[in-house]
């Protein structure tokens, strides 16, 4: 191994890997300036904040801006596959963290989306080794995915009913009442109703759509009962099957959530880092 492959290696176990001394405090002093900066925005938002102190906040907010893309260019140099990387969900916050920064200068107010920068508090899950909810986790999102083409139907009949009803009462109250003047607003409607959101800045005033309306209303409590019961099913169904997953990051395409055993990544195939397995 060349002394530049060491080297990434080492960059990759410091940055991705919380099991060693070096990872967790580089996490745990990450986690600290990702809290210090959000602090920093939503202080700067302060309407009667004093002019220096607004200052002394753009600064600071700079200074963490530069730190997190040092960090950010230096977790693309430590991973194989970098494009890997930047398009998973944890790669995309990464970013999304230091660009509202730079677009400031381009479009006054964007500052304000740094505060989705709390988003990389996600990482807290793994560098404390919280497996037992990383395992819950792992159990969620596996009975979401079990679920979803039960999930998908249900969407797709809830969208039918919501064009069909959204037309019919535009065609019931369309030429009396203002307020649905077209379809999409009438649908809108639909929407609000059969969510039991009810806004209502649209109603109906017709007999027969009031009657319409009540119907709707109490589909939607059918409507959100249904999502709840398709995904507990499939959470009872699997609670006795025990999920053990490990903290251990794939250097190759940086996925998660391998077995505590496992020599080898379940996405990607690639072997997993050599230091810690040595």
């Amino acid at each position: 191994m060349t002394r530049g492959s060491r080297f990434r290696e080492r960059v990759f176990t410091i940055i991705f890997e919380a099991d060693t001394p070096a990872g967790k405090a580089f996490d745990i002093a990450l986690l600290i300036a990702i809290v210090l900066s959000v602090a920093v925005v939503m202080l700067e938002s302060l309407p009667d904040m004093p002019a220096r102190f607004r200052d002394a906040m753009v600064m600071l907010e700079r200074i963490f801006t530069v730190l997190f893309t040092i960090e950010y260019v230096f977790r693309l140099y430590a991973v194989s596959n970098r494009w890997k990387y930047a398009s998973s969900p944890l790669g995309i916050i990464d970013l999304m963290s230091i660009v509202p920064t730079y677009l400031s200068f381009i479009l006054v107010g964007s500052q304000s989306l740094m505060a989705f920068r709390i988003l990389r508090l996600l990482r807290i899950f793994r560098i404390f080794k919280l497996t037992r909810f990383m395992n819950q986790a792992s159990f969620i999102v596996g009975a979401l995915q079990a679920s979803r083409d039960k999930i998908y139907l249900f969407l797709f009949t809830v969208s039918l009913i919501t064009v069909v009803t959204g037309s019919l009462m535009y065609f019931i109250e369309g030429g009396v009442n203002p307020d649905f003047d077209s379809i999409p607003r009438s649908i809108y409607w639909c929407v609000v109703t059969i969510t039991t959101v009810g806004y209502g800045d649209i109603s109906p005033v017709t007999p027969l759509g009031q009657f319409l309306a009540s119907l709707l209303m109490m589909t939607g409590y059918a409507i959100i009962a249904v999502p709840t019961g398709i995904i507990s099913s499939e959470m009872a169904r699997r609670q006795h099957t025990p999920l053990m997953v490990s903290t251990q990051v794939c250097p190759h395409c940086t996925g998660e959530g391998h077995d505590r055993d496992a020599l080898h990544c379940k996405y990607c195939g690639a072997l997993l880092n050599e230091e810690k397995k040595g």
